[in-house]
């Protein structure tokens, strides 16, 4: 594990982890993305807290209003550019009315905004001044916009293949960028190395910050119907959305503002599902899959380090995985646009996920789209 530089060691702040394998505290002070005893994944030992500042305001965008749900302590800064808050666009789909959360429109054009919010508030609280972070595209164009936001420098792993406006896009937020040759899950091992050897890795998926932040698509979800949704249907890659999701409704139930859980669909691209394998087969594998090429290159993601959650809250929520080919991809990225609806392929596999369940779930019927078309080459 890397060791905290000089402007952590000063820093001191108590956080709501622990890890999931041990039960160890999570350090007050330095940023660790895997527990120093076991090796095992840091997570939230308790339910998030559901207690928006009012309203939404008119002209107004920002995370401000859940700043409670956030796990920042209270002096911290909160680093904005403007996100949340995003439409909820209804559809005639099959005869039913079907709202479609539009997470594309956010600054960086994805739904990741909303967890760097958490995670760069974060590093600015702990004095961290550069830092490290992997990502197929739209969590490094996301962090990379966060930390230009706050003054940190960043450094950016991507596969080669990721898509060239979002490689132009992180580099245009002034972070170096590093393209690794091969599969998604070589950049993974290669900002890992970095980390080993004393970055900070701000990793998105590893440290639990940003699973509050995607909490808040919940409360503007009911805000927006007014009301529980009965079905929620989104991208699964990683899984920290759905995580998100799941434990924004959940403070919601414990907070009285809803009654029952909607049951959260999870949508993978066949090339590349291990959480769906895992769902079906009914635990996960050493190897569940190969890490085939798909269009939608947000999702490939072999091993999630957060699937046992994601399995465990799929019961919770009455909930399943569906996997769809390229080919069905590809046909919801154009059935989408004829909608108005632009958005990039790894987005477009709700579609053929849609289409698949809608007979099945109960209204309201909520679809997020995750990232916009303009970041597809």
């Amino acid at each position: 594990m890397r060791t905290p530089s000089s402007a952590e060691e000063n820093k001191e702040v108590t956080w709501p982890f622990s890890c999931v394998g041990c039960g160890l505290a999570y350090p007050t002070s330095g940023l660790p993305y895997q527990c120093p005893s076991c090796g095992g994944i840091y997570d939230f030992n308790r339910g998030l807290d559901y207690a928006p500042l009012g309203p939404p305001r008119p002209g107004f965008r920002g995370l401000f209003r859940f700043r409670s749900t956030l796990p920042l302590p209270s002096h911290a800064e909160l680093i904005s550019l403007g996100e949340g808050e995003t439409p909820l666009v209804d559809l005639e789909i099959e005869g039913r009315r079907v709202h479609f959360k539009c997470e594309h429109l956010n600054p960086t054009g994805s739904f990741k905004d909303r967890g760097s919010v958490a995670l760069v508030s974060a590093l600015t609280v702990m004095g961290v001044e550069e830092a490290v972070e992997d990502s197929s595209g739209n969590a490094g164009a996301s962090f990379a916009a966060y930390a230009a936001r706050a003054g940190i420098r960043a450094k950016v792993f991507v596969p080669s293949y990721a898509s060239g406006p979002k490689q132009a896009q992180i580099q245009a937020y002034g972070a170096e960028i590093v393209r690794v040759p091969g599969p998604r899950s070589k950049a993974a091992e290669a900002v890992r190395c970095a980390a080993d050897t004393g970055a900070v890795y701000a990793s998105h998926v590893y440290l639990p910050h940003g699973i509050a932040g995607m909490a808040t698509v919940a409360f503007e979800i009911v805000e927006q119907l007014d009301r529980s949704p009965g079905a929620v249907i989104l991208p699964v890659g990683h899984g920290s959305l759905l995580l998100g999701i799941y434990r924004g409704f959940e403070a919601m139930v414990e907070a009285g503002q809803i009654d029952v859980l909607p049951a959260l669909i999870g949508v993978q691209a066949h090339a590349c599902a291990p959480i769906w394998t895992a769902y079906n087969q009914g635990a996960m594998q050493s190897e569940p899959v190969t890490e085939g090429e798909t269009i939608a290159e947000g999702i490939r993601i072999l091993q999630p380090p957060r699937a046992e959650a994601v399995l465990s809250v799929l019961g919770g929520s009455a909930g399943r995985m569906v996997a769809v080919d390229e080919e069905s991809i590809q046909e919801g990225r154009n059935a989408l646009a004829k909608r108005g609806l632009y958005v990039e392929a790894t987005s477009a596999v709700v579609w053929p996920g849609l289409l698949m369940t809608l007979k099945d779930l109960m209204d309201p019927v909520v679809v997020i789209l995750t990232g916009s078309g303009y970041k597809d080459s």
